[in-house]
């Protein structure tokens, strides 16, 4: 199995790396190329002031995290097109199929960039253009594999010139216009052109030359060469096929419903998943994924072993149908618990109605694989992803669960992305994110911010006051907006554009939104008053961030009106960020 994984900061430990595997592919498969330009490449990654292109890397990895094969890709976006640098497989291995997974993740990211098209350079498959019989066979085959996908070199102009007389095997410019255009505006190929030249050939390429280039263009469209190696040539089989993979990547935990405390008064019940679900299957905007399962390593990173191995252990010896509420609660005294299970409850509980029943570890410990199944989803390139499970989790500290929580989804995948780059959790539950607060306070790597009714009158009484900023190196990352118990969306706004404007100023590479629609009007466990209009802007607001986003559910429990508030919140939320 092979995952795509964008590289936009060659920096991280993980990625310094792969950028070294990356050079020893270079040096292989590019023997010409000198070591300066090597180097360059991180460089390119960090500066796009310097170089006028956002450069991005792609890497195929495999199920050990090896990388298969890698493409440097540059964004232009004065010029609303893309360039292929560089796509390599690691010599030494068969292929299967790298270059064409990398390939295609490449053309999804100009469909997304809502880009003109691919451009990219392949040396000759003419024998008046290149004397070695040999590079010609292997010219022939590489423009073959780029024909599979509509791309074809340009012709009619001169950029297949040779800059010194005495060179052979001047490179063709290959356009793939995505299954949408196979031909270009002649003033926009002249950009085009020019801007390749200077930038990627600044130091070789001289002014003559270029403006000859750009001169042979010409006042007509820019063509394509006929096709050479397909003989099919319906337009329709060269698209992207992005519409699918624009979609919002939903993961729903289908072993929630094992998790039903009929007990009356107990609102977190399976019906909440059925009310959002029903609604969002009519917006069109969602893709289904499967469920991955994830090592407990994954959980025991974020919770307490003691904790974790007792919650599995009291839920396994529990009998089915009988649920366990805490109601002593100890001091704390690490060295001497409560011996009885069910006594023990209070010692890793901050309430009284969360229980503990057969079911629950199961139930949480899938809401975790579905949360990292949505993460790895967002390394791979994904803009916005949906984790749509309960239980919840903000409530879920490092050493206890509550507030129907057991384990802390926005925490687990915050520390599983924070590998590849900065993450800030977002929780706009009515209640306060204590989880995240308590778990990352003394962290400056995950900033947490939090939106809610105030702690004198909210769950859960004791933390989400607006001194608490966080202590050592976590001091000034946390931040709360603890607002009072009556609040329509208008005064709800007020507050988000601030927490937004925190979340900029941290400059996330991924954001994490624990997403509470118990804000609602109505809502039995709220006192604001925000309708389905007010969830819609506040998604689009989000949006706009346009950051990699991961939404988990937590709270809402108004089955009325959950689905249709959820609904608004996903159509804003897309509109904001694909606008």
């Amino acid at each position: 199995m092979l995952r795509i994984r964008k590289i936009w900061n060659p920096h991280l430990e993980v990625n310094i790396r792969t950028m070294e595997k990356i050079k020893e592919i270079i040096f292989q498969q590019f023997p010409d190329l000198s070591q300066p330009k090597i180097d360059e490449i991180a460089l390119q990654l960090t500066d796009p002031i310097k170089y006028k292109f956002k450069a991005n890397i792609f890497v195929a990895e495999d199920s050990r995290s090896s990388i298969r094969g890698f493409a440097l890709f540059m964004y232009m976006p004065d010029l609303h097109f893309c360039y292929l640098d560089y796509l390599a497989v690691s010599p030494g291995k068969t292929s299967g199929g790298v270059g064409g997974a990398l390939y295609d993740r490449l053309r999804e990211e100009a469909e997304a960039l809502n880009t003109i098209g691919i451009f990219f350079e392949c040396l000759p498959d003419d024998r008046a253009l290149c004397s070695n019989g040999e590079h010609l066979e292997q010219n022939s085959k590489r423009l073959a594999f780029y024909e599979r996908y509509g791309a074809r070199p340009i012709i009619g102009t001169r950029y297949e010139t040779t800059v010194n007389p005495d060179d052979d095997c001047p490179p063709y410019l290959v356009f793939d216009g995505l299954g949408v255009r196979d031909s270009i505006p002649a003033e926009t190929a002249k950009n085009i052109i020019l801007a390749i030249l200077e930038r990627k050939y600044g130091d070789y390429c001289p002014e003559e030359y270029n403006r000859m280039v750009v001169e042979s263009v010409g006042t007509e469209d820019v063509r394509l060469r006929p096709f050479r190696y397909v003989k099919k040539k319906d337009p329709a089989m060269f698209r992207t096929g992005l519409p699918e993979k624009k979609k919002i990547f939903w993961v729903v935990n289908d072993r929630h419903s094992i998790h039903h405390i009929r007990d009356i008064g107990y609102v977190e019940s399976p019906v909440r998943v059925d009310s959002i679900r029903k609604e969002l299957e009519k917006t069109g905007l969602f893709r289904l994924g499967k469920a991955e399962e994830f090592n407990e390593k994954r959980i025991l990173a974020i919770h307490d072993r003691g904790y974790v191995d007792y919650f599995k252990r009291v839920c396994k010896n529990l009998p089915p149908g009988k649920s366990v509420y805490p109601y002593v609660f100890p001091i704390r005294n690490s060295a001497r618990p409560p011996k009885e299970l069910s006594v023990r409850a209070g010692y890793y509980c901050i309430d009284t109605f969360t229980p503990l029943n057969s079911n629950a570890y199961l139930a949480a410990r899938w809401g975790v694989n579905c949360s990292l199944t949505a993460a790895n989803e967002l390394l791979e390139g994904t803009r916005l992803t949906y984790v749509l499970t309960r239980p919840p989790g903000h409530h879920a500290e490092r050493f206890v669960f509550g507030g129907f929580c057991y384990f802390n989804n926005n925490a687990i995948s915050a520390e599983f992305l924070n590998k590849y780059g900065k993450v800030a959790i977002l929780d706009i539950d009515y209640h306060h994110g204590n989880g995240q607060q308590q778990i990352f306070y003394n962290r400056c790597d995950v900033l947490t911010v939090s939106i809610h009714g105030h702690p004198s009158f909210a769950y859960p009484y004791f933390s989400g006051f607006k001194e608490e900023s966080g202590e050592g190196d976590g001091l000034g990352y946390n931040i709360n907006y603890p607002l009072p118990e009556k609040l329509d969306g208008k005064a709800y706004r007020e507050t988000l554009t601030k927490a937004l404007g925190a979340v900029r100023k941290f400059k996330p590479d991924y954001l994490i939104i624990a997403l509470g629609l118990d804000t609602a009007k109505d809502d039995p466990t709220g006192t604001w008053t925000l309708r389905a209009e007010d969830f819609g802007e506040n998604g689009r607001m989000i949006g706009q961030l346009k950051l990699p986003t991961m939404i988990v559910q937590e709270g809402g429990y108004k089955n009325r009106s959950l689905g249709i508030n959820a609904r608004h919140f996903f159509s804003g939320l897309y509109s904001g960020h694909f606008e």
